[in-house]
């Protein structure tokens, strides 16, 4: 296959990233040679992965070091890019699980409950002198890490290229933690449930300490980690942030004087997506039950009126009791909408409400497992998302046009529920009574709840039209950021520009070195 054929096999957005550049380029330059190092969490990993895949599209050589099990998952994606003709790779290294005290094939959270997640984050110490080795060895031109992985600051100072840290959150959520640790406003307050003002945002913000991420407002170990994260984000030549400018850029001032670090909005990545891969192979899972899911919710979708179903899931991470998933499934029952829920593995079916299945049977489905969450969210049928609001799943929700309700369950969920109900108003809260990360502490949501709000953005009214056209209006936004010359497309040029003009300052200095 010639050059000329591989070049037209690569669909159209994708050239016309690679020609925006190619125009920009100086013609002397090489290919950039980066490598990517995700943390073990499909939000973090599947991401990063397409930000690569972007990227390699502007002609970028970009190489994904990823364990096994990690590797599998996205295995399907990065093929199909190589196989467009995009420069990208993927390269395994093994997972530490004997020093890290977990079982073989363990290499992901989703694969434990929350109250063992930390086993993960102890694992990643262990991967240094791996990766130490693997970019010693094969010297790219620069590293992004995710900020897990702080001491990659040291590798990269080692080898004289740049290390840039992929940032999994959004921008208020990193602004929100910068002020409460720096300003402390939780010191003299007695209640976890009482809302106190964030200082110095650009815009009025209440938060209940309850609703914070516990290393914001106790000491912990993930909290010393994330203090290393932020020192090494000060030393990197910046943050790639999936966001756009339109959706966050009020907080880019803020994030700058406080933090004195260079950003870069590349959001968002899912709606990037669209012609680059199939979305349904997004997030690698290509197994029977997986395959099985997308034909079964594709073909449900098919027989559902236009913007009439109610999406539900909650990530693979979250974690309900039987009582309230109970809960849960009465409040879908009782909105009176088709809905398609989606449940994980893990939390079996034993909390099934007696004759649920036989009473809902053609209005609403229930599956358990990975879906392709980007692909359904964009159906047509679709016209609404209960969502946790993990970062990941507001960007989703917000590229769909769709209204949300919001249903954060712990880590900065809250902090992003923040955007969707008040800043932008295309959403609303599941409840007021769900105020806690700290899982004892977390009130049960009845049904009429959660079927009230669900009501309050799907059925007919002017307020819920309000809410339905200000998210359709948002999403328009968000789609011209990635299109050529929008906010995120600019930002991944921007991205490519620094690198390079990073290692030519450096040349220009050594040079000047020489010569004195």
């Amino acid at each position: 296959m010639d050059i000329e054929e591989c070049f037209h096999r690569i669909p159209s957005r994708l050239r016309l990233a690679m020609s925006s550049v190619a125009e920009t380029d100086a013609a002397d330059r090489r290919p950039l040679r980066l490598f990517f190092i995700p943390y073990f969490a499909s939000g973090h990993l599947i991401p990063l992965v397409d930000i690569a895949r972007f990227l390699s599209s502007r002609g970028v050589d970009s190489t994904i070091l990823a364990t096994p099990c990690n590797a599998a998952l996205v295995r399907a994606t990065v093929d199909a890019a190589a196989g467009a003709g995009l420069r990208i790779q993927l390269l395994e290294y093994p997972f530490p699980s004997a020093e890290s005290g977990l079982p073989p094939g363990v290499e992901n959270i989703s694969a434990l409950p929350p109250s063992e997640c930390h086993k993960i984050d102890s694992a990643i110490a262990f991967t240094r002198p791996t990766l130490e080795h693997l970019l010693g060895l094969h010297h790219p031109d620069a590293v992004v890490a995710d900020g897990h992985f702080p001491w990659t600051i040291d590798i990269a100072r080692e080898l004289g290229i740049p290390r840039i840290t992929f940032g999994a959150l959004g921008t208020l959520a990193y602004c929100v933690s910068h002020s409460v640790l720096t300003n402390q406003p939780f010191k003299d307050v007695i209640r976890d449930d009482e809302r106190v003002p964030i200082p110095d945002l650009p815009h009025p913000l209440l938060l209940a300490r309850s609703e914070l991420p516990d290393f914001l407002v106790q000491d912990t170990v993930f909290g010393s980690l994330m203090e290393e994260a932020r020192e090494a984000d000060k030393a990197s030549l910046g943050i790639i942030i999936n966001s756009f400018t339109e959706f966050e850029g009020i907080y880019l001032d803020y994030f700058h004087q406080m933090l004195s670090i260079k950003t870069w909005f590349v959001g968002p990545v899912a709606l990037m997506d669209s012609e680059a891969v199939g979305l349904g192979v997004r997030g690698g899972n290509v197994d029977p039950v997986a395959v099985a899911n997308r034909g079964r919710c594709l073909s449900w979708l098919s027989e559902q009126e236009p913007s009439s179903v109610v999406y539900s899931c909650f990530g693979s991470w979250s974690q309900f009791t039987g009582e309230q998933l109970r809960e849960m499934a009465l409040g879908l029952e009782a909105s009176g909408h088709p809905f398609l829920w989606v449940v994980r593995e893990a939390d079996g079916a034993e909390w099934m409400p007696h004759g649920f299945e036989q009473r809902v049977k053609g209005r609403g489905l229930v599956l358990w497992g990975w879906v392709p969450q980007v692909e359904l969210l964009s159906h047509a049928a679709v016209g609404a998302f209960v969502t946790h609001c993990g970062w990941n799943s507001i960007l989703e929700g917000v590229s769909a046009g769709l209204p949300m309700v919001t249903w954060p369950i712990g880590t900065e969920q809250f902090i992003n529920e923040k955007l969707v109900v008040e800043r932008f108003r295309v959403g609303v809260k599941a409840s007021d009574s769900i105020r806690s990360a700290i899982d004892p502490n977390r009130t049960i949501m009845k049904a009429t709840e959660l079927a009230k709000a669900i009501g309050s953005i799907m059925d007919a009214g002017e307020a819920a039209e309000g809410t339905r056209r200000r998210a359709r209006e948002l999403a328009e936004k968000a789609r011209a950021a990635v299109e050529k010359g929008g906010s995120s497309d600019k930002g991944l040029n921007d991205l490519i520009e620094d690198i390079y003009v990073w290692h030519e300052n450096k040349k220009s200095a050594a040079g000047k070195a020489v010569n004195i």
